[in-house]
């Protein structure tokens, strides 16, 4: 547990996680929050469900939680604070970091029992959009 409860939002909109090859082109996308990671192996977007690009392997209906940060890269125990009671709840996530802060997306089948764990761990929800 973290030494003080985390604050976290709960972003609009429901989000794909999609799978490109390593070497496709990075599709236009815009909005408020979308990630994209190269590696030697794939290319990995997580966009809004509309901006999904055509032919790639999706993922739909993610819903994204937002860490409210910043968080120091020395401040120890952030995620393990929201994925441990998560994984005790049985909610699976897809985790993207930032420099200043972390989301966690979960399967909008499963937000409700995320909420429940999260708030059951002493964090605070704030600003739920639905």
């Amino acid at each position: 547990m973290s030494p003080i409860p985390l604050q976290i939002s709960l972003l609009p909109g429901r989000y794909s996680v999609c799978r490109l090859a390593p070497n496709a082109a990075v599709p236009a996308l815009s909005g408020a929050f979308f990630s994209v990671t190269r590696t030697a192996v794939e290319l990995s977007i997580v966009c809004a469900e509309a901006q999904a690009p055509a032919g790639a392997r999706c993922e739909p209906g993610w819903r994204v939680l937002r860490l409210e940060g910043p968080f120091a890269f020395d401040q120890v125990g952030v995620l393990l604070a929201v994925l441990a009671p998560l994984g005790e709840a049985g909610v699976s996530i897809f985790a993207l970091s930032t420099f200043d802060t972390d989301f966690i997306l979960v399967k909008e089948t499963a937000l409700s029992r995320a909420r429940t764990a999260l708030k059951g761990a002493g964090h605070a929800l704030k600003a739920l959009q639905e």
